[in-house]
């Protein structure tokens, strides 16, 4: 088992570049850009030690690098393909026992799911611990917590440049090399997408924030809003998911 001794890492993968909607991590929620939301809420899981953005090379990524320096948060500059690569170099840089992998485009990701998933992954003495590996939480409440040592040997093993764009499937895909456990919620929401990938998922997203003009609701409170308004839905409901590669 992992101990609570150990340095939590929150590392939140962020970059300009989206085929399906450019800019996507500066698009503007309730007066803040999406990026600044995505730091502030992931900031406040309790479990966490610190938190760093992973960003690419790329001059437009100096935008990220701006919002990293307002928000006094460490961040990394590495490669914009391989990104199982940036998160080993940004959780080597900031000494990470224990990863928390979380992107930019879930502006309504929650502290306590965060938290929840942290501490079932130190109960638990798996390698890698997420809800993700069978969904019942709306899409863009993802976590995944993982020890750096299983980061490291999927950084050291895996040779598929398409999946070492996706961080964890290495991981995923070899049960038999790594401990894996899943994180379910009692009820099942796996049908609502909450993430970020195209211009129907922002309005969708930034009707929320216009609501709360906050970032500190809770993941709850948007069920509620949403049982109350079941139209918002329809926003991004025909939205595919990219297939990982």
């Amino acid at each position: 088992m992992t101990s609570r001794t150990s340095n939590i890492v929150a590392v939140i993968q962020a970059r300009m570049g989206s085929t399906r909607l450019p800019g996507k991590v500066m698009e503007e929620l309730a007066g803040r850009p999406m990026l600044v939301r995505v730091i502030d809420r992931t900031g406040r899981a309790r479990t966490l030690d610190d938190v760093v953005v992973a960003t690419t090379r790329r001059p437009e990524d100096d935008a990220v690098v701006k919002v990293c320096l307002e928000r006094k948060r460490l961040f990394f500059r590495g490669s914009e393909e391989d990104v199982l690569d940036r998160y080993y170099r940004a959780a080597l840089m900031s000494g990470a026992e224990v990863v928390v992998r979380i992107t930019s485009d879930c502006p309504l990701i929650g502290p306590d799911i965060i938290d929840r998933v942290v501490n079932e992954f130190l109960s638990a003495g798996a390698d890698y611990v997420s809800n993700t590996l069978k969904r019942t939480f709306p899409r863009g409440l993802d976590v995944e917590v993982f020890t750096f040592s299983a980061l490291e040997r999927a950084w050291e093993e895996d040779d598929n440049p398409s999946r070492r764009e996706h961080v964890t499937q290495y991981i995923q895909h070899h049960p038999e090399r790594f401990k894996l456990h899943n994180v379910a919620n009692a009820t099942d929401y796996s049908h609502m997408r909450w993430t970020v990938d195209t211009s129907e998922d922002i309005a969708f997203v930034r009707r929320i924030y216009d609501y709360f003009r906050n970032d500190t609701f809770h993941w709850t409170e948007v069920l509620g809003l949403l049982r109350s308004h079941p139209d918002w839905l329809d926003i991004n409901r025909h939205v595919r998911q990219k297939p990982v590669r």
